[in-house]
């Protein structure tokens, strides 16, 4: 065999040699064939948390796991692919590491826990109730609604104005990335009316993203509801007293109707269409107000009319409420 033959066979088997070596490399243990995962995501405040490893190149059920808090052992055993604790304070953190000791080598795997929390306050902005109501204003079919995300995320033990960080918007489970940004800490939406209730979430993150948190919200949606109430001539509306199925009048009285939650923000708006009747007969109001309907009894008789109410709202054609109650003279 010559030189020239030699350099050839040296060559081949240089080759080989490489080709092995490379195979060997990658099929070594690397950080990135084990998965860490947490749940829930972002965990809140002191909330119990649960971090589980998973790996598509290994069989993580024979091998030894080893998990420490901050440097100090927590946990360990042979399979042992779940960890629990319970997550720090506000504004303190965690860092989690499992080693995972393979056949081809020791894998780590790091993680560090910042707790947030987010609150979601929602508000009908489109829902009418009466000025000085002290309840809350309930979406109907078609009503505006506002939310508005609340973050507590702490970097360094200061926290994050909400307007320095980014959103993350879903309605119903679809991302509406039109309302999603920096700085976009609230969502309208108009409830859908053949839906009784929608579900809106939120992830508020920081910047950097080190921190983030989320937080949903199922909101529903009410009928609307048509409340009797007296005025007084001295006191005006009697607010305290709602007249349910039937009112005494003595002489003459003055009904007044509030429809709580339809989708107008004034009820003066030519777009509610309102019609009274008396014992099945169309009545007129007076004036620009026309939720109030002045009776007057007959002088020197007594019995029982039936007053009712309609109103709809050309506006939402779904939309309509009424009530009927009876007037005893």
């Amino acid at each position: 065999m010559n030189f020239k033959s030699l350099s050839k066979l040296f060559g081949v088997a240089t080759l080989v040699l490489v080709f092995f070596s490379f195979a060997l490399k990658a099929t070594a243990a690397t950080p990135s064939s084990v998965s860490i995962n947490t749940v829930p995501a972002n965990p809140a405040p002191s909330e119990n948390t649960n971090i589980t490893l998973s790996s598509y190149a290994n069989n993580l059920d024979t091998v030894l796991i080893s998990w420490f808090v901050d440097g100090k052992a927590a946990s360990s055993g042979t399979g042992k692919k779940s960890f629990s604790f319970k997550a720090p304070a506000a504004g303190s953190q965690n860092t989690i590491t499992a080693t995972i000791l393979l056949p081809d080598g020791l894998v780590e795997k790091t993680l560090i826990i910042r707790p947030a929390s987010l609150a979601l306050l929602w508000q009908a902005t489109g829902s009418y109730v009466p000025p000085f109501y002290r309840g809350k204003a309930l979406p109907s079919a078609e009503s505006e609604i506002k939310v508005v995300a609340i973050p507590e995320i702490r970097t360094g033990g200061v926290k994050v104005s909400p307007k320095n960080m980014t959103y993350e918007w879903k309605k119903d489970y679809n991302n509406m990335p039109g309302d999603s940004g920096y700085g976009k800490n609230f969502f309208y939406f108009v409830s859908d009316y053949l839906d009784d209730s929608s579900n809106v979430s939120a992830t508020a993150s920081t910047v950097d993203g080190g921190s983030s948190s989320s937080a949903s919200v199922d909101i529903s949606t009410f009928l609307p509801k048509l409340s009797f109430y007296k005025q007084d001539e001295k006191t005006g509306t009697v607010w305290e007293h709602t007249l349910n199925d039937s009112a005494n009048i003595e002489g003459s009285a003055t009904l007044v109707a509030v429809p709580y939650y339809i989708s107008v923000t004034d009820i003066r708006i030519p777009t509610l269409v309102w019609r009274w009747s008396i014992n099945g007969l169309d009545v007129a109001t007076r004036g620009g107000m026309k939720n109030i309907l002045p009776l007057q009894a007959p002088v020197g008789t007594s019995g029982t009319s039936k007053v009712k109410l309609e109103i709809e709202n050309s506006g939402k054609i779904f939309e309509s409420v009424s009530k009927e109650i009876n007037v005893n003279f």
